[in-house]
């Protein structure tokens, strides 16, 4: 880069190694060229002050995250158990709660969480209907005692045995009026057929029991208490053949049900109590 000389005596400046226009003096070129000033270093107090942070190694590998903390916390609470025994229970093992049955839908809940109306024991699901009957004078049921295995085995055969009497005498009937034997037998099996659906639809349906039945105490009624109809009832007496071909486990389920339900009394949504 070249640089322009003042003249001593004019004081124009030209080019340098030349010879003044204006006066003719020579001009020589300057000994250095001015240097411009170096920015000024930064002072160790304040490099001290502000550290550059140290460069990081870049690298084609994925860089490993760290997971992420769930955002809502999950808290293991254990659910009670109904068959643990509480704190404050008897040392025998034994809670001082009584399980027993709403007399409306018949399920189990304990007695402090029935309401009780009279005689009659209410959970709180029945509750709202169950005081509409009493506000229009329906009679209700009070609590219902399921009738257990061996003593509906008893009413049943108490009604076989009437059933087999009444049935005697009608073949007995018939055979004095029909000579043909195989025409008797097949008049027979009609009859007796017959005779055990008339007796189980007219005397549930109407009585809520049969006779072997009421001489047990017992009497067959909705899960609600209320009485059945006559075609529940004949439902129910088609519905004891299932019971029977299943080589009468149907009703042997009786023994084991909560309710005491057989399979036919599940079938037809019946339940067999105490009158």
């Amino acid at each position: 880069m070249l640089y322009g000389a003042k003249c001593s005596k004019c004081g124009l400046t030209q080019l340098p190694n030349a010879t003044c226009k204006a006066c003719g003096a020579v001009l020589e070129a300057p000994s250095e060229a001015p240097r411009r000033a170096s920015p000024r270093a930064p002072s160790s107090a304040a490099s001290r002050a502000f550290p550059k942070p140290p460069p990081r190694a870049f690298s084609n590998a994925p860089s490993q995250v760290s997971p992420r903390a769930p955002s809502e916390m999950t808290l293991d609470i254990p659910l009670e158990d109904p068959r643990q025994v509480p704190s404050g229970a008897p040392s025998d093992g034994q809670t001082s709660r009584r399980a027993k049955n709403c007399s409306q839908c018949g399920k189990v809940y304990f007695e402090d969480e029935l309401i009780q109306f009279g005689d009659a024991l209410v959970c709180g699901q029945c509750k709202p209907l169950f005081v509409q009957k009493l506000r229009e004078g329906v009679t209700v049921a009070g609590e219902m005692v399921y009738a257990g295995f061996w003593i509906r085995f008893g009413a049943k055969f108490i009604d076989g045995i009437i059933l087999g009497v009444v049935g005697f005498a009608l073949g007995f009937f018939v055979s004095f009026i029909v000579r043909h034997t195989v025409a008797v037998a097949v008049l027979e099996n009609i009859l007796s057929f017959a005779l055990s659906v008339a007796y189980a639809t007219y005397f549930i349906g109407t009585y809520s029991a049969t006779p072997g039945k009421m001489a047990c105490g017992l009497k067959v009624v909705r899960p609600d208490g209320e009485k059945i109809s006559y075609a529940r009832a004949c439902g129910r007496f088609f519905a004891e053949f299932v019971s029977s071909i299943t080589l009468t486990i149907g009703y042997i389920m009786a023994a084991f049900d909560e309710e005491k339900r057989a399979l036919h009394d599940r079938i037809c949504d019946t339940r067999v109590v105490k009158a």
